[in-house]
């Protein structure tokens, strides 16, 4: 297991399949502002309020010069069938290997009554135009978290 990233590392380079049959590399984000926000699955009740709550800034996020990136384990499928779902207007990036979400720290041992398993733990990335981590949320709770990241991404 990878250990957590912190402010001022170099953010990890990935490259995978994203919701409408694309692909995404860190590569091509080169020069903006990118806010990287790992979920734990489409269509539950705390994922589907975060992806609504940064789909309704994203206008401010694009005038702040910042992509908007999610990033979750589930298939390119299931992320079109959620983004149609909810009109989400930003890219959802598809890890079914797992090796990104490790690469960023964010694929751990969870416990849910007693139960031990592997998921994604919530956490958002806000990546500098050089490639660097400029602000790290582990363990996010949603409400009011995607409008703190903007202020992050204002300030940057």
């Amino acid at each position: 297991m990878t250990a957590k990233l912190a402010i001022g590392d170099k953010a990890p380079s990935f490259k995978l399949p994203t919701d409408n049959d694309g692909t995404l590399s860190l590569k091509e984000l080169a020069g903006k502002k990118v806010v990287l926000y790992f979920y734990p699955k489409d269509d539950t009740s705390g994922c589907t309020q975060e992806a609504i709550d940064f789909n309704g800034l994203k206008g401010q996020f694009t005038k702040a010069g910042t992509e908007i990136i999610g990033v979750s384990p589930d298939s390119g499928k299931s992320h079109d069938k959620f983004k149609a779902k909810h009109n989400l207007g930003f890219t959802l990036v598809s890890d079914e290997t797992k090796e990104m979400l490790e690469a960023y720290g964010v694929w751990v041992e969870k416990s849910m009554y007693g139960k031990k398993y592997m998921g994604v733990e919530r956490t958002t990335l806000l990546i500098d135009g050089k490639g660097k981590i400029a602000q790290v949320w582990n363990k996010v709770k949603v409400p009011g978290h995607a409008k703190e990241v903007l202020d992050a991404a204002k300030a940057l």
